[in-house]
């Protein structure tokens, strides 16, 4: 396949992936009329930001936005510390069961969230966490995927770094912030951005563990604010454009790095 026929499909490809991205922040400065004309359209008539504060007004959208934002970022912490921490210990240390330990941690990858979400939640009640930041965040903390990517990595490491820092008396603390963390940077932020996005963008649990408006995250949110009865969207595209604004955000921050990361991750070095 040549150059050109490769670059013309890339084209393609980028456009079907981006074409609903431009068209939710297009209908989010739409009037209620330009909804209902025939063809659709792809641009507004008047430019009107109009949408945007009605969306804020009509429900506590700055509210959930900040629950979700604090869930996501706490929440986040909590995972990559953990799975810092898990794989160090998987890779770093010699215990028995240490193999058996992996395999458990592994098995868990196959059991769909589904089948959990019941127990989960009886769990969360019975521990008194419906309506708190721990309930929304607890069930995300330990991520099987982001231990064993992790894992894989550190086996790469050469234990020469690990024995000489012994001898200079670096603790395993001070040896993994200093050194293995900043050796799989990429890595780290590639696997913080998606477990930052996951989390976010979260749904059934939050609609599960919450009974209190106040602690709704923005995608139970957006359901509520009904504007599509009447057939209005305006709003509801606005909040789902305001909702996209962290996660492109945190695209063009780290984008450099989530490139490196996905081609350490899948070149396996």
């Amino acid at each position: 396949m040549s150059k050109t026929i490769r670059s013309i499909l890339s084209l393609l490809l980028a456009l079907i992936i981006i074409f609903p991205i431009l068209y939710c922040f297009s209908a989010s400065l739409f009037a209620r009329t330009d909804f209902s004309t025939s063809p659709a359209r792809f641009l507004p008539t008047t430019v009107t930001f109009s949408n945007y504060a009605r969306a804020f007004k009509a429900s506590n959208l700055a509210r959930f936005l900040v629950n979700s934002l604090i869930c996501a970022t706490v929440g986040t912490f909590l995972r990559m510390s953990i799975s810092l921490f898990s794989a160090y210990s998987l890779t770093m240390f010699h215990y028995k069961g240490r193999y058996a330990l992996f395999i458990i941690i592994i098995a868990t990858m196959l059991l769909p969230g589904d089948a959990l979400l019941i127990q989960n939640y009886v769990t969360i009640q019975r521990l008194g966490l419906t309506d708190t930041y721990l309930g929304l965040i607890s069930t995300s903390l330990l991520a099987p995927t982001s231990i064993f990517i992790l894992r894989q990595f550190f086996l790469t490491v050469s234990k020469e770094y690990r024995e000489a820092a012994y001898l200079e008396g670096c603790s395993d603390t001070r040896f993994m912030v200093t050194l293995l963390i900043p050796m799989s940077q990429s890595l780290i932020v590639a696997l913080t951005v998606q477990s930052f996005i996951q989390i976010f963008n979260d749904y059934l649990w939050p609609l599960l563990v919450t009974n209190s408006e106040m602690m709704r995250t923005v995608q139970v949110g957006i359901t509520m604010l009904g504007f599509s009865e009447s057939f209005d969207y305006g709003p509801q595209f606005a909040a789902m454009a305001t909702l996209m604004c962290p996660m492109l955000i945190l695209f063009i921050v780290f984008r450099k790095k989530i490139y490196e990361g996905v081609s350490t991750r899948f070149s396996g070095r």
